[in-house]
């Protein structure tokens, strides 16, 4: 719910309201992998050991959740308001005085005169409260983001490995991917319900309790909006700390557990090779470099943790950027865009991880059934793939993609244009004869959409001369920018009056959404259909007293390779697709204000093209390799069966489908 909710949620208005780019909120997001990639060798370990108390180290970890939740919110509370646009209007009225003073000169020319260590006016990192020093530069709050981060991670290791391992425990066979199936469902249905809740809350103005937004004239689909994304954080803090005093009251195993050994299946290889196995457990520090051989001389493991790893790297990309994506590219709110990815995570990630845990049970899969089957759901996940084909042209922004008064100018190559090439070869000027008398600053962003379907970075460099607040929206007048055929087409909206622009998005006609929405529910499904087996084929190669240390070694080859890299990767390939950035400072950037649509999504299907592409492989050569244990030839089938009904030992080697089967024949 906060990790894969909340913060993938506000990712963007985290960045709009601190200044950060999307390569330091990706590495944001992979703190917490760094941290369970830290905790997870420790935690399942020592918390696997005969003896040890799983429970106690699962609720001491939701306890440590709680306060990594309250530290994310700090930053709200540490930094000053925030207000999306100057207390001044942001109009064409300075030019007036510097055209009188006999200077005409902008705004960025007297900060080049006063030097980059004068104060300056930026609106977007100081909340538009007047001027900041550089120093007050409000990125550096992307460390208390990192460090919650890492107590979240911290907390969360025991939950994916001790916690698996409780459930497997403590149930029979036959249910135990039932319950794991219900288990790992619910961790995809809380990131779902994060993106709806936490969606939801950005409808709030981010200081409501002593701002009023429709003051400032700004709704959610303002530009500049800033939602209430810090309570959600304070909630959850609490709700864990709370959370975790029942979680410690759990005995270390459940009445019953003892009589629900498992049989084992484990890959036949290396030691195993006359399908024997010592009954030595490993208990000491000493004993931890011969558990890992063991597991790496397991070629099925060892191709099931690196399907993890693409796996996890496409998963964890996506779900902290996919957001970002759909508000870019078809130009929606970050609520809208929160709404439509619980939408489809909840049947989709939910559906697919429970149906995945149910076709196992339900269809007797051995293990090397189980591989197979994750095989051809990956396959049928990458088809899909070609959701990242579908993109929207850019909105018309006047100076960044095409230039002003485009109608006026139809046989100029970058007329109106959203070309690939003609954006990063357009150059990229805000100012033009219809504002040059204006001085407006960049620093002074505040985006507005003329009645001719343009964007303007402000009302300045549109050229207007009178703004005028309406309930939840300032309209402009007089703007000399805007081609004056289109003067007044905004009254209709706005009041009945005359008007040519709005402080609001102007609106997307690309009509891909729902297309690329029902193909992303198909990758996701098919994504997350193969999660359960994949844990279930996981847990059934390796030895039984190896479960906890294989999961822990498992997950951190998933972190290292796959989850902790992937939101920087994701991060520094959306940042390249940036064509206007924010000005914070002089000589810096800030948040990206423009990204290029079209590259975008060519780097996204790049992305998970590759992933995909190596699941594949992947699980191809767990499968292949994999050998299944022998099947017991010195007694017969009424004993055998017997033992197993019993269950009294854990390392009988029976059939790999873990069922007798008289006529011999293994089930696939």
């Amino acid at each position: 719910l906060v990790v894969n909710g909340f913060i993938n949620v506000v990712i963007t208005t985290i960045e709009r309201r601190f200044g950060l780019r999307s390569t330091q909120t990706g590495l944001v997001a992979s703190g917490y992998d760094i941290a369970s990639f830290l905790c997870l060798v420790p935690v399942s370990y020592f918390g696997g050991r005969l003896g040890a108390s799983k429970p106690r180290w699962i609720g001491w970890g939701v306890a440590v959740m709680g306060l990594g939740a309250f530290v994310f919110a700090l930053p709200h509370f540490l930094v000053g308001q925030y207000r999306a646009t100057n207390s001044d209007q942001n109009v064409c009225t300075l030019a007036t005085a510097l055209v009188t003073n006999g200077t005409g000169a902008s705004v960025e020319a007297l900060t080049e005169l006063v030097g980059c260590n004068h104060d300056t006016v930026s609106p977007l990192a100081n909340g538009g409260q007047g001027p900041t020093s550089d120093s007050e530069n409000l990125s550096w709050n992307v460390w208390f983001f990192f460090t919650a981060q890492l107590l979240l991670g911290a907390g969360a290791s025991p939950l994916y490995t001790l916690g698996v391992t409780y459930i497997d425990e403590n149930v029979s066979k036959k249910m135990s991917s039932v319950y794991l199936g219900i288990y790992y469902t619910m961790a995809v249905v809380g990131p779902a319900a994060g993106y709806v809740i936490g969606g939801q809350l950005l409808l709030f103005y981010t200081d409501m309790f002593v701002v009023d937004a429709t003051t400032l004239g700004l709704t959610p689909h303002s530009k500049v909006w800033v939602g209430a994304w810090w309570i959600g954080f304070v909630f959850m803090a609490a709700f864990c700390l709370l959370l975790a005093v029942p979680i410690l009251a759990y005995p270390p195993a459940l009445p019953g557990s003892e009589k629900l050994q498992k049989v084992s299946e484990a890959h036949r290889g290396g030691d195993d090779g006359d399908g024997e196995r010592s009954q030595e457990t490993f208990t000491k520090i000493k004993q931890i470099p011969r558990a890992l051989l063991a597991l790496l001389r397991n070629p099925t493991f060892f191709f099931l943790n690196l399907a993890g790893a693409s796996e996890g790297l496409v998963i964890s990309g996506f779900a902290v950027f996919l957001p970002k994506l759909i508000e870019n590219q078809f130009s929606v709110t970050a609520v809208w865009s929160a709404l439509l990815m619980g939408i489809i995570t909840v049947p989709a990630g939910g559906g697919g991880t429970f149906l995945g845990g149910y076709l196992v049970k339900k269809l007797h899969l051995s293990c090397s059934g189980i591989i197979k089957f994750c095989l051809f759901a990956t396959i049928f996940a990458a088809l899909f793939t070609v959701c990242f084909f579908l993109s929207c042209p850019n909105l018309t922004f006047a100076g960044v993609t095409a230039p002003y008064f485009p109608h006026e100018n139809l046989d100029t190559p970058y007329a109106r244009s959203t070309e690939p090439r003609d954006l990063y070869y357009l150059p990229k000027n805000l100012d033009n004869a219809c504002n040059d008398r204006c001085a407006c600053s960049r620093r002074n962003y505040e985006p507005i959409c003329g009645a001719d379907g343009i964007m303007y970075y402000s009302p300045c460099h549109a050229g207007c001369s009178e703004e005028i607040n309406l309930e939840n929206a300032k309209v402009y007048r007089d703007c000399t920018c805007i081609n004056a055929t289109f003067h007044g087409e905004q009254s209709a909206l706005y009041g009945g009056g005359s008007y040519d622009a709005v402080n609001t998005m102007c609106q997307s006609r690309c009509d891909h959404l729902w297309i690329f929405v029902m193909l992303c529910f198909l990758v996701m499904f098919f994504t997350f259909l193969a999660t359960m087996p994949a844990l279930s084929a996981t847990l059934r190669c390796v030895h039984d007293d190896q479960r906890s240390f294989a999961l822990g070694i498992q997950w951190i080859k998933v972190r290292v390779l796959g989850t902790i890299p992937a939101p920087m990767i994701f991060g520094r390939l959306i940042d390249e697709t940036c064509i206007l950035w924010q000005e914070s400072s002089c000589d810096d950037h800030g948040a990206c204000l423009v990204y290029d649509n079209a590259f975008m999504s060519k780097y996204m299907l790049l992305l998970a093209l590759i992933g995909k592409a190596c699941s594949i492989l992947f699980f191809f050569g767990a499968w292949f390799y994999y050998i299944p244990p022998k099947t017991i030839t010195n007694g017969d089938t009424a004993t055998h069966q017997k033992q197993a009904a019993d269950t009294t030992t854990s390392q009988q080697k029976v059939p790999p489908n873990g069922h007798i089967n008289p006529a011999g024949v293994e089930k696939y």
